[in-house]
């Protein structure tokens, strides 16, 4: 049972390598941690699983699943039964926003995170976004986070009184190996997480989508064994 004096925060929290760093790092800032999921439309569950792992080894306070239907528009690799998932064999489109761009997702996200911390009275909202090693997203970036703040300062009750939530990123500066290396200070155990795009039902890794290959890079590059499992 969670204290009432604590402080509580939101943790965005998909199941992947980013979000459950994210997680641990706002429980040993001290937070008492609601782990907030989505179930947008995205073809295959793994990450999900991975989330409700990661939110029940980590006892967070709660741990809610909403459900959307992103996929209802389609319009990403992620989404879209009709758009394949970009492999290492594609050819090199480095320039553009890649297929698996979710049209407005993290600005729906933590919309619905901003609403819970309104209820919770919750001091901070963690997403594990990140501009140095990731693929390439428009809502991934330092700018965009600052926007959103000042939407959210404006939009809602909290904001208005002077104590609306604030927005944390705390990887957003960091390379993806200094990401694992704290998160392993942090006892993260990332067998536990799935970032791949085109997971199998069991979890395992295809080895090949633009996230697996960051992912095996960044173990690599830390020195660290890849807990991933492939298929």
């Amino acid at each position: 049972m969670s204290d009432k004096n604590t402080p509580k925060a939101i943790v965005l929290l998909s199941g992947g390598l980013d979000s459950s760093t994210c997680l641990a790092i706002a429980q040993s800032k001290g937070f008492d941690v609601y782990a907030l999921s989505f179930s947008y439309g995205q073809k295959h569950s793994s990450e999900l699983e991975a989330a409700k792992r990661v939110a029940n080894l980590s006892q967070v306070s709660e741990h809610r699943i909403i459900n959307l239907d992103l996929g209802g528009f389609g319009g990403s690799a992620l989404t879209d039964e009709g758009i394949e998932v970009p492999t290492e064999n594609d050819p090199d489109n480095s320039d553009e926003i890649p297929a698996t761009y979710v049209p407005a997702r993290n600005t729906v996200f933590l919309s619905i995170a901003l609403a819970w911390a309104e209820v919770l009275e919750a001091e901070k909202i963690f997403a594990g976004v990140n501009a140095v090693d990731y693929s390439g997203y428009p809502d991934c970036r330092p700018e965009y986070i600052e926007a959103f703040q000042k939407m959210a300062d404006l939009a809602t009750k909290a904001g208005i009184e002077g104590t609306g939530v604030k927005i944390e990123t705390p990887l957003i500066n960091l390379t993806k190996p200094k990401i694992i290396q704290l998160g392993l200070s942090l006892a993260v155990d990332y067998s536990q997480t799935v970032s791949c795009y085109q997971a199998d039902e069991h979890g395992l890794a295809c080895g090949q989508c633009d996230s697996c290959l960051i992912r095996k890079a960044a173990f690599e590059s830390a020195g660290i064994a890849d807990p991933t499992r492939y298929r």
